[in-house]
């Protein structure tokens, strides 16, 4: 249950890494609150994971499942262009944290 409210909270951390670009700086109500909604929601379930998964495996697979959904949504929404080094790297960003995982659990 821990790795499934890991993922949960690395896709919050892509919902308010959107919501903060499109507060203009917090001036924006609106996206302003999905940003403290999703921050709070992303923070609380990182903390619940790394009660059980190791803190370096938690947080490198937060981010990275928060980094590739943020880089996809703008890449689908033309926020910004598509390439295939882009896709290469996140790619390779999802292969090394599941190296993590697999790697942790060898001991």
């Amino acid at each position: 249950m821990d790795w499934v409210i890991l993922v949960v909270s690395g896709a919050m951390e892509a919902v308010w890494a959107q919501a903060l670009d499109r507060s203009e700086g917090f001036s924006q109500p609106v996206p302003t609150v999905i940003f403290l909604i999703a921050v709070a929601a992303s923070m609380f379930g990182l903390s619940h994971a790394v009660r059980t998964i190791p803190l370096g495996t938690a947080y490198a697979v937060w981010v990275a499942i928060g980094a590739a959904l943020t880089v996809a949504w703008s890449v689908l929404t033309g926020a910004e262009p598509f390439s295939w080094a882009k896709l290469l790297l996140i790619t390779g960003l999802i292969a090394c944290v599941i190296g993590l995982k697999l790697v942790g659990e060898a001991y």
